[in-house]
């Protein structure tokens, strides 16, 4: 199932014309989320302990909404079923993302600069081609375990209840899980929970990476500076397999980056690697299809043991 639910969305991506006339699930959960926020964090008289609580229950809330929603789609069959993972898994979205910063570079700094912000956070507007590349290759390492495979993981332990809590639960993370004034607080539950829930999928997604680079022949390095840098990062999560990638790629990633108009510290990975450009970018968007055909023949694999 995951394995056909991986290939159509290869194929078929994100239909424009579907999501016209039906809202995706995403943007349902994000409108649970938006409700919550307003409610419970944004009044007036709630002390940072008592927003920090509300935010804690909240996140307890949105898992409890992921697992009923996930349950009663689960009675509709294995039609049902795999339409559902196929919607939400974002391999193909994901890559369209990262290839439209890597062609926007043929036209030069600004639309690349456009193209990058549509993915990342961060501030864009003096990045230079490897500053852009690599926030687009790192957006891609950490998005393969968002996106793809902690979704695959969480349906294969508990089926569309197990998917839909991680959907629900990350997508919190993305919209209340920041560490400024508004969210530190009310966010830090989603933030912690999302974090708990991709603990496997990373390391997981970090090794499929280092797999990946045996076709680059740089499979030892990959996997020894995914070991010694990927615990260099603010997450305890994300630094895997963006280490990882950095090794397969033998470019430097993460360090310093600049959100408003402050910087925020951090060590680079794999030092000693190039800086990044359009190549490299291409280069991971290969080692990205590598790692997910690796990770759907792990499951048809598992489904022929099981089978047998």
């Amino acid at each position: 199932m995951v394995a056909a639910a991986m290939a159509l969305d290869r194929l078929i991506g994100e239909p424009d014309l579907l999501w016209r006339h039906l809202p995706h699930p995403v943007v349902l959960f994000g409108r649970i989320i938006s409700t919550f926020d307003r409610r419970w964090n944004r009044r007036q008289g709630v002390t940072g302990r008592g927003r920090q609580c509300r935010g804690i229950i909240a996140a307890l809330l949105f898992l409890a909404v992921g697992l009923v929603i996930g349950g009663l789609l689960s009675l509709g069959g294995p039609l049902i079923v795999l339409i559902c993972l196929t919607v939400l898994l974002a391999g193909r979205s994901l890559d369209d993302h990262i290839r439209a910063v890597a062609a926007a570079l043929d036209d030069g700094l600004e639309p690349a600069r456009t193209a990058v912000g549509m993915i990342v956070g961060r501030s864009t507007a003096n990045m230079d081609e490897g500053d852009i590349a690599r926030a687009a290759i790192e957006t891609g390492a950490e998005n393969l375990s968002d996106g793809v495979f902690a979704p695959a993981f969480w349906f294969v332990l508990a089926g569309l209840p197990g998917l839909f809590a991680y959907k629900i639960v990350n997508t919190a993370d993305s919209m209340i899980g920041y560490r400024n004034a508004r969210y530190r607080a009310f966010g830090s539950g989603a933030a912690r929970l999302d974090d708990l829930l991709n603990l496997i999928p990373a390391r997981l997604t970090a090794l499929l990476i280092v797999a990946a680079s045996l076709f680059r022949g740089r499979i030892l390095i990959a996997l020894k500076i995914m070991m010694r840098d990927g615990k260099y990062h603010a997450s305890p999560n994300a630094g895997w397999p963006e280490a990882a990638m950095a090794g397969a790629l033998d470019v430097w990633l993460a360090g310093p980056r600049r959100y408003g108009n402050r910087v925020r510290q951090a060590r680079r990975f794999h030092e000693a690697g190039r800086d990044a450009d359009q190549a490299a970018i291409f280069g991971s968007l290969r080692l990205l299809l590598i790692a997910q055909i690796l990770f759907g023949a792990m499951m048809v694999i598992m489904l022929v043991a099981l089978a047998g």
